[in-house]
């Protein structure tokens, strides 16, 4: 998820919440359901820049140089 989206979600949840309680839905429940996904929201724009799956993998071409000599480097 990108941050230049954020302010197009607000715009789009204060709509809905405008919207609903024109029909009739109490603010009180209209709070209570933002109580309800605040929890997984936060956790959606937390870890959103993590960048997905790039990050993995990096290293599987890459050896040590005992590997490439074949001769083991480590302390005895």
């Amino acid at each position: 998820m990108r941050r230049q989206h954020l302010p197009l979600y607000a715009i789009a949840l204060a709509l809905l919440a405008v919207g609903a309680l024109a029909v009739g839905v109490p603010a009180r429940s209209l709070v209570f359901g933002l109580l309800v996904i605040a929890c997984p929201l936060m956790m959606l724009f937390m870890h959103g820049g993590h960048g997905g799956q790039e990050g993995h993998g990096q290293h599987q071409g890459q050896q040590t140089p005992a590997a490439h000599d074949g001769t083991d480097q480590r302390p005895r």
